[in-house]
């Protein structure tokens, strides 16, 4: 009997201890340190949760039971994905917890991380304040206000439940026919290098004392950032949209490498490769910079994201030969794949890969280790469903008055006024009758560019905003008639009297190659409409761009020339420069070529012979100030 009572007892002690070894997860204790929760949780990993880790795919092939039988570690809202038209907050709160919910009802409870493309703030929300293009924000040259700019975005970002997003392009444009040069803060590394202050006001500031190089996330009101697109993205060949960049070493570290070095000093989270190649080499597969360069050299301990089906634009034609592109570009180093869609072919070819032994289990656990450190950095595993404490930043006023602020300060004034006729600007608020024209007059779509809403945009009003139209007739005396007309013919413009005329044109909305141009000129019909209002009328025009444009030989029509870059939702930035409650400050942040027959030509360059030089823009003194001198 004592002798039984005994076995009892030292089972139910084995049964015990074996409870509280089951019961206590290091992982899941916010107490211990990083280091020993990511060992506790990779010991704990099969091969199959450890491949779902290291798979992003969209929402719109994702379900919570997908997420939860394939251990899926990412989703994303890809360019325009989202879960209704005009999704309120709550809408996305509801559907990213609904993914969440799927990843951690899985053996292990390990969170997902969804990302989405908040470049110029969270654009593809409807109701968001959307900010100035980076190609805008490069002419204020102003660190702290980009920092600010990215504080707000991680407010609205996090009010959709969302904790990770795509941005910044950190991208060096060396050529405007480049799609993607409008997300590209300027041709100058050092002003790109200044921009990454974005950094820390979507993460957070780093504190002092904090480990060199290494990732930093500020709790639950900011999100993971993402440097992108490692590395020459905008300086392929004629700016053909992934391309290739033919460049040496030196000028690569010169150029290119920079905000990279800046962006992993703020504790930048995520690098993103680019699309394109260097030296005729695609970046997905290049081992010496992504591992070699980005993680020995620099000690970048983020993780390294693939770019939306990087992997399947590795062999020309695309997706021909998808084990060899899996297999080189996770032994090149990519730690996470943005498929968005392909993703159980990717997770059966990476299976069969390790288990084949031709990628070694190092460097799975290498993927894994940096994805679970960010997850945790981020505190997911403490707080993975989001709440709708956030709710009311969508949009706010807040943010809505910096975004204003951003557009005065983003303005570029390159022409005022011609022959001895002295200024024209700033404009008289009080006049009899004045004429508003153009394509971009009166469309928020126009006015906001690529990435807003849809990934390549669209004219019209697409979502809520200010249009110069709208901000003009709110800002004139209350009995200056304000005449709209989108493209007046010379009858009706004869016919009227007007005071002056203000002339909104530009390109139309675009993104990435879509954006690929050979002769940069804005749409029609600008130039007819540029031709005949300021034949008729003393004109301002004002152009809405993602890059400088042709405007020879209109430019002695115009009396003055403003380039509005591609502002966003706050037009009214726009009409307190031009009527003078705000003097123009902006000075370009990109050379304005002649004709496109000079590119590429970036100052510095032996045949540099600009219309307008970098760093050239005229000011102009508001007009309280003036009436005080």
């Amino acid at each position: 009997m004592g002798m039984a009572s005994l076995a009892l007892r030292m089972m139910i002690l084995a049964l015990f201890c074996f409870w509280a070894e089951a019961e206590y997860l290091k992982y899941k204790d916010p107490k211990q340190p990083l280091s020993d929760r990511i060992k506790d949780l990779m010991r704990r990993m099969t091969l199959e949760e450890k491949i779902g880790q290291m798979t992003q795919i969209d929402r719109k092939y994702a379900s919570p039971e997908i997420v939860n039988k394939y251990f899926i570690g990412s989703l994303l809202s890809g360019g325009g994905s989202m879960p209704a038209p005009k999704a309120s907050a709550e809408t996305w709160i509801n559907m990213v917890n609904g993914f969440q919910k799927g990843a951690l009802s899985t053996r292990l409870g390990i969170p997902m991380i969804y990302g989405i493309d908040a470049v110029h703030g969270h654009n593809t929300v409807y109701n968001a304040t959307i900010f100035p293009h980076n190609v805008g924000l490069g002419v204020t040259r102003d660190p702290e206000l980009v920092k600010k700019i990215g504080a707000a975005t991680a407010l609205e970002v996090r009010a959709t439940g969302i904790p990770y997003t795509f941005a910044p392009c950190i991208a060096v444009c060396r050529d405007p026919r480049w799609g993607r040069c409008f997300e590209s803060y300027s041709e100058d590394h050092k002003i790109v290098q200044a921009m990454t202050e974005i950094i820390p006001g979507l993460q957070g500031d780093l504190p002092t004392n904090y480990p060199n190089n290494f990732p930093f996330i500020n709790g639950r009101t900011k999100v993971a950032a993402c440097a992108k697109h490692f590395v020459a993205d905008g300086g392929t060949i004629n700016g053909i949209n992934e391309n290739n960049t033919v460049i040496d070493w030196n000028d690569l570290l010169r150029i290119h490498m920079p905000a990279y070095l800046d962006s992993i000093r703020k504790g930048v989270a995520t690098v993103m490769i680019s699309l394109s190649s260097l030296n005729g080499m695609k970046m997905h597969v290049n081992y010496d910079l992504i591992t070699g360069y980005l993680k020995k050299k620099l000690k970048f301990k983020g993780f390294v994201i693939s770019d939306s089906e990087g992997l399947d634009k590795i062999t020309s034609p695309p997706h021909a030969n998808y084990t060899y592109s899996v297999q080189a570009s996770i032994l090149a180093g990519i730690d996470m794949v943005l498929l968005p869609e392909k993703y159980i072919e990717f997770i059966d070819d990476l299976t069969l890969l390790v288990k084949k032994n031709v990628i070694p289990m190092s460097r799975i656990d290498d993927a894994v280790e940096r994805i679970l450190r960010i997850k945790f950095i981020l505190g997911l595993f403490e707080n993975p469903i989001a709440d709708l404490t956030l709710v009311d930043q969508i949009g706010s006023q807040e943010h809505r008055e910096l975004a204003r602020e951003s557009v005065r300060r983003s303005l570029v004034l390159l022409k005022n006024g011609k022959n001895h006729d002295g200024p024209m600007l700033p404009l008289p608020k009080k006049a009899p009758k004045i004429l508003v024209a153009g394509s971009h007059a009166h469309n928020i779509g126009n006015q906001c560019g690529g990435w807003t809403i849809e990934w390549h945009g669209l004219p019209g009003n697409i979502t809520i905003g200010t249009t110069i139209l709208t901000a003009v007739r709110n800002v004139v005396d209350p009995l200056t008639e304000v005449v709209y007309s989108e493209n007046p013919d010379r009858n009706f413009l004869k016919s009227n009297n007007f005071s002056y005329g203000i002339v909104v044109v530009g390109e139309l909305p675009y993104s990435e190659s879509v954006g690929d141009s050979t002769n940069l000129t804005i749409a029609e019909p600008g130039y007819d409409t540029i031709t005949n209002v300021c034949e008729y009328v003393k004109c301002v025009v004002i152009i809405m761009s993602g890059r400088p444009v042709v405007i020879e030989p209109y430019l002695p029509k115009m009396e003055a020339l403003v380039a509005a870059w591609l502002p966003g939702t706050e037009g009214q930035g726009v009409s307190d420069v031009l009527f003078g409650d705000y003097g123009f400050t902006g000075k370009l942040a990109r050379t304005w070529f002649k004709t496109v027959d000079q590119l590429p030509m970036n100052v510095g360059d032996p045949h540099y012979d600009p219309l307008f030089p970098f760093g050239y823009g005229l000011t102009t003194i508001p007009i309280e100030r003036k009436a005080t001198q």
